[in-house]
């Protein structure tokens, strides 16, 4: 599932608690360019033979931040969907619930039961979907960094209710300041995991990457400058014949040593970067953020 954004830009709600954003330039289109950046990316997807669902945002109320649907939503193979609670109100305005039918229809996926969190955005208390939550789908773990947008009383409801185990800790970007969301510092795939190891807190290192290691992945440690290219921000889909699809920022792609492109490479059947480099600086978020995975029901 992917937004196609109406009036992407720079959003000043999200900014205090995203040190990823750039501030742009008012002469400069970002609505227009992030458009093409979206097309070209849902085009190379689809020539990867991976199904996307394209959903166009509403233009009215604007949301600058509609390209992310990852935040506000996931699905999940029980045929569980799940709506979170939003730290920028102006986020909340994507939460659109007649999405869920048109994808719903789009993907022949049966929802079993909505899962509504949004409530807690009244008590101050967020948890911003996959961003928030670096889900082992294998192992049944949700890896999760505190941060102003990711509350462990909701991490660990929401493990309850889906059936997954927790694990909590804190990790910190090079200023010392909690990440906003766990998936810029956390990807994990069947085969590989890349982490920002050292950014994680010396106290929970050695538990979170043991977590990661008991699935037998190819374990593969980024620093942080890796971490502000966007390198951990990745997801791994399916395309239509089973195989796996890497997704990756073209910049990370840049950005990663040879030697570690093909390990990731290794762990997984194709990697395909996608260029996308105003969503990214006025954004925040990169490739995996575009991406709501829609599960085929168990």
């Amino acid at each position: 599932m992917m937004i196609r954004p109406a009036a992407f830009d720079y959003n000043s709600q999200t900014a205090a608690s995203n040190r990823m954003q750039e501030a742009g330039n008012a002469a400069v289109d970002a609505g227009r360019l992030a458009l093409a950046e979206f097309d070209a990316a849902v085009v190379a997807l689809r020539e990867a033979t991976v199904r996307v669902c394209v959903v166009p945002d509403t233009p009215v109320p604007p949301k600058p931040d509609a390209v992310f649907p990852n935040n506000w939503v996931s699905w999940h193979a029980d045929g569980s969907v799940v709506l979170y609670p939003m730290q920028a109100p102006n986020r909340r305005l994507e939460r659109r619930r007649e999405i869920l039918r048109v994808v719903a229809e789009h993907c022949g996926y049966s929802i079993g039961r909505v899962v509504d969190l949004s409530a807690f955005e009244e008590q101050g208390r967020y948890l911003e979907g996959t961003g928030s939550l670096v889900l082992d789908h294998t192992g049944r773990m949700a890896f999760a960094c505190r941060s102003p947008r990711t509350d462990e009383m909701l991490v660990r409801r929401w493990a309850d209710e889906l059936g997954y185990e927790p694990v909590i800790f804190d990790a910190l970007d090079r200023a010392g300041v909690p990440f906003y969301h766990t998936n810029v510092m956390l990807s994990i795939g069947s085969g590989v995991a890349v982490v920002a190891a050292d950014a994680i807190v010396p106290a929970d290192r050695e538990r979170v990457l043991a977590a990661l290691d008991g699935r037998s992945r190819d374990l593969i440690l980024v620093d942080q400058a890796a971490v502000s290219a966007f390198a951990c921000n990745m997801l791994e889909l399916l395309d239509d014949g089973g195989r796996r699809v890497y997704v990756l920022s073209a910049h990370a792609q840049r950005m990663l040593p040879p030697a570690m492109l093909a390990r990731l490479t290794a762990g997984t059947d194709r990697l395909l970067p996608l260029s996308i480099p105003t969503i990214e600086r006025l954004g925040g978020g990169s490739v995996r953020c575009m991406l709501a995975e829609v599960f085929s029901p168990a």
